[in-house]
Formats: C-alpha cells, structure tokens, sequence
C-alpha cells in the first residue's frame, strides 16, 4: 500500500474523496481531486479510465484510488498509474436498477485477484444485504484477498428530520455496518456513503480506519467551497486512535 495511506489508515483518519465511478469529465474530475489534495485528504477515488488516471496523476501527489465493477478494467488502469483498485461503488447503479449479490462480489474479488493478485485492492459490501450477511461477505472478502472492506449505505436512509438529525438519520446504515464489520475482520473498514463532518467522527469511534466521501465535495461547483469541505472533513476527525479488536 502507498506510504502516506498506508500511515493515515493506521492513524485511523484516512479520508478519500471520490469523483464518482461513472464521472468521466475530466475538468470536474480534475477539480475535485485537487481540492481534495489542497482540503488534506488522504487520497482520491476516481473512475478507471486510463487517460482520466494519466490526468490526474498530472494533477495531484496523492495515491489514486479507481473504482469499476469490471475486474478487466482495472488492469488497464493499473498500468495508467492507479496505486489500488477498488469494486464498487455500488450508489450509482441502484438509480439504474441494478444491484449486486453477495455472490456477485465474492465472484468479482476473485476474478480480480487473479488478474491483479499484489494490487491492494478495496472492495465494498452492498447494503442492500441484511447487517448479519455484510459481516458475513466482508469475512469471506477477506479470504478472497481484499486489502480494505468499505461500507455503503447512504442511498438506503431516508432522513425525516434535517439539519444535525437529518445527517445522522442518513449515516446511520454505514455507521452500523462500520461497526460490525470493524469487530469481525483484521484489515482496516472504510466507512463511505451519506456522511459529513458531523458523523465522520462517528465512523472513526464505531470502528472504521477512515472515511470516503462523494457528493458532499463533488456536487459542489466552487472549487473554494470543495477545499473548505474537504478541510471541514479532516479537521472533524479525531487525533489517531486504536481499532477495535476484533472477535
């Protein structure tokens, strides 16, 4: 794993912000990883794409995370400069009504890893499962050769309340799968989906090494405002604390 990730995930205050999975706009996806660089975060989350990767490894120092739910595009996108790969995210594909299996991703962790068996590779558990089977598959990921389990679970809520409430009411199903995976596997959770800098602390204290957050920077279209959230986020987490241990 990339030094500085590899430091922040131990620290437990990794912060990735992602562009999107589907985002291939290159002027949009340029802004929000260097507002992520300039904000403090750890690393960036982009689609696999290999000149949209070529760009910004121009762009940025930090480590490059790209996502895709096709373990051949990562290949291609590996040899353009990504640092990890990760199979998600899931958020934009439940609008188009598809949805992913626990089978599904256990069979995509394996034909991933043996196309790219030393990648550190994320790989993200769909909440469309019930808490008792993401712990499950997050076990069985594990034996598959994942390097990072991360959660979802932001499309899912639907708050009733805003403001303070309304913020926790849409992070409670990632905060909860955060907390359980946390405690049953021994490599580091990312807890990703529906958070902000009011319950990116929750993450950390409910068990997970950091967080990963889109559309709270990426939908914004000042790139001050990007920088001051991404800032906003770092400056919410706590000072480095101790995983749970696990069992």
């Amino acid at each position: 794993m990339h030094p500085h990730l590899q430091s922040a995930v131990a620290q437990r205050r990794a912060i990735k912000i992602i562009s999107g999975l589907n985002n291939f706009d290159i002027a949009h996806v340029t802004a929000v990883v260097k507002a992520a660089e300039q904000g403090g975060a750890t690393f960036v989350d982009i689609a696999a794409d290999a000149d949209l990767i070529r760009t910004v490894r121009q762009s940025i120092q930090l480590p490059i995370c790209v996502s895709a739910v096709e373990p051949e595009k990562f290949v291609e996108a590996v040899a353009a400069g990504a640092d990890l790969i990760e199979i998600g995210n899931f958020d934009s594909f439940y609008a188009q009504g598809r949805q992913f299996s626990a089978k599904d991703v256990l069979e995509l962790t394996h034909q991933t890893r043996a196309l790219l068996p030393t990648i550190p590779l994320s790989v993200t558990v769909p909440h469309i499962l019930e808490l008792d089977q993401q712990v499950q598959l997050a076990q069985d990921l594990v034996k598959a050769g994942a390097t990072l389990i991360q959660t979802e679970g932001g499309t899912s809520s639907d708050p009733s309340h805003s403001g303070t409430l309304g913020l926790m009411e849409k992070a409670a199903p990632t905060l909860a799968a955060a907390y359980e995976i946390s405690r049953s596997v021994d490599i580091p959770v990312l807890c990703a989906s529906g958070l902000s800098n009011v319950t990116a602390p929750l993450a950390i204290a409910a068990g997970a090494s950091g967080i990963g957050v889109g559309s709270a920077v990426n939908r914004l279209n000042d790139p001050l405002a990007m920088v001051a959230a991404v800032r906003s986020l770092v400056e919410s987490l706590p000072q480095s604390v101790h995983r749970p241990a696990v069992g």
